[in-house]
């Protein structure tokens, strides 16, 4: 009977772990479809191959405008924005209000997609 406790209890244990491991893929799962739905047209993640934009490899605590590949517009490249989870927040949400002559147009109104794109960009 102990033994049989004793393996219940392990069993619970690792299914929590498995059940647990199996949250944080889902959990950043959200940020990887919106990217690739919404910004992978003009943005690249998993390379540093830039595209119509650049790519995004790295981004959160870069300063704006600043991949040496990459043609940005003047206005970003003086902006002196470094990229955090609040400023990337703001420039998604209006990015030509933030940075008046960016070429970046794509605007986030939903807070909660904005919110997974930047964890998602922040685990890369």
């Amino acid at each position: 009977m102990k033994t049989l406790v004793l393996a219940s209890l392990a069993s619970l244990i690792v299914a929590g772990s498995v059940a647990s491991a199996c949250s944080q893929e889902t959990d950043a799962a959200p940020g990887a479809r919106l990217f690739q739905q919404r910004c992978g047209t003009c943005h690249q993640i998993a390379t540093t191959r830039n595209g119509v934009g650049p790519h995004l490899q790295g981004v959160v605590g870069r300063t704006a405008g600043s991949d040496e590949g990459f043609k940005y517009s003047p206005a970003l490249k003086a902006s002196g924005v470094t990229w955090t989870t609040e400023t990337l927040d703001t420039f998604l949400t209006n990015p030509g209000a933030m940075v008046r002559g960016t070429r970046m147009t794509q605007r986030f109104n939903n807070a909660e997609e904005r919110r997974a794109i930047i964890e998602f960009l922040g685990s890369r």
